[in-house]
């Protein structure tokens, strides 16, 4: 993987495109994000002596029918390179496709495995618009089949070969969004920093993460400039870089149900269970350990933690993380994000207790756990 990061580092693609001398490009956007800002016109004055087509028909979160769609109108020409140019949502689009455009097969037995990946995908350059999901640095494409959430990860197909993070293209980013985004990226680094398989370079990436994240989101929200800007995009990267490595815990997968049945934004939804996980891995015992390196060693990785997020107890740590959702003008109470009943918990719990996810938390989080921890916040 090449990464190109820093202002104006677009110009990096000119020098891409003329050393591979890729000349047909299949091109996924987002929507408004795309057409109603000055990416277009940066991106497409680079672009303008290549012969490209432009695929941006797909929902926030991608379904296995969109994947189907961009992937007939990919194999509708030759193609001999996708750029990607978004959010996290656009990044992993360009992902399946890349991916599903050179093995052979239906997509939907690649992402439930019962097929493998064996190829690598046509040439990717991924370029995010967004300071929060990381995209740009996993190896994980998210789809969506029936309001379920499902993974495409493969650690050696799925890499990029190139990264571009230019900081302006999140200037235009609202005030919701750009808070969305980084609450994202706050909660990945924070599930990376805990994971039971956290290395000592995912917690280097982790740690960076959070320190930018804590020092620049209140004010790329509120009072932006080139400086927060920057900051959050690279903070991004850090926290991306940190999942690629451990994958992500407990609030994840949580989150997704809250996403699918009440149209909570991903980055908002994995935020609301991040504070009350926070001292729920604090209490690990002998009896509900993960991490096979044991409960002395949670318990110093939690207080690790407490450090980098800028607290001195577990409790001021959750309250610190409570005011900074609060700060950016997101909702913590799930009832005023339309999560009223204990129905509504339990189709949740339903469908976000997922083990595979859950079984990366250091402490065992039973259904019974997480219901009073969503209780506690309804």
């Amino acid at each position: 993987m090449i990464e190109y990061l820093g202002f104006n580092s677009i110009k990096k693609l000119k020098s891409i495109l003329r050393k591979n001398s890729f000349k047909n490009i299949f091109l996924i956007t987002g929507k408004d994000s795309f057409e109603k800002t000055l990416i277009k016109k940066k991106l497409l004055k680079i672009l303008k002596n290549y012969n490209y087509i432009q695929f941006n028909d797909f929902s926030p979160n991608p379904k296995l029918d969109d994947i189907k769609k961009g992937l007939n109108l990919f194999k509708s020409q030759e193609f001999d390179l996708i750029i990607a140019i978004g959010g996290g949502s656009v990044l992993d689009m360009g992902k399946s496709i890349s991916i599903f455009s050179t093995n052979n097969g239906s997509p939907i037995d690649f992402i439930l495995k019962k097929k493998e990946i064996k190829k690598k995908g046509i040439p990717l350059i991924r370029i995010p618009t967004t300071a929060g999901s990381g995209s740009e640095a996993t190896h994980f494409a998210v789809v969506y089949i029936d309001k379920k959430k499902y993974s495409l990860a493969e650690p050696k197909y799925l890499q990029p070969e190139y990264v571009i993070i230019d900081s302006q293209f999140t200037y235009s980013l609202p005030k919701k969004l750009t808070a969305v985004s980084g609450l994202d990226a706050l909660t990945q680094a924070i599930e990376s920093f805990w994971n039971i398989n956290s290395t000592n370079e995912s917690k280097k990436y982790a740690r960076r993460a959070i320190e930018l994240i804590r020092s620049n989101l209140i004010n790329a929200v509120n009072n932006p400039d080139k400086t927060t800007r920057s900051n959050m995009a690279l903070a991004a990267n850090y926290a991306g870089k940190a999942i690629n490595i451990t994958k992500t815990t407990a609030c994840h997968a949580i989150s997704y149900p809250i996403t699918s049945y009440f149209n909570v934004p991903h980055g908002h939804a994995v935020a609301l269970t991040l504070p009350s996980m926070i001292v729920f891995n604090s209490e690990v015992s002998e009896d509900d350990i993960l991490d096979p390196r044991g409960v002395e060693y949670v318990k110093k990785v939690m207080n690790d933690l407490i450090s980098v997020i800028g607290a001195s107890d577990f409790i001021e740590a959750r309250e610190t993380v409570r005011n900074l959702i609060i700060a950016v003008g997101l909702e913590i109470k799930l009832e005023n994000l339309g999560i009223k009943t204990q129905e509504d918990i339990e189709l949740i719990i339903k469908n976000g207790f997922n083990p595979e996810r859950v079984k990366n938390n250091p402490r065992l989080l039973t259904e019974t756990k997480l219901r009073k921890i969503l209780n506690d916040i309804r």
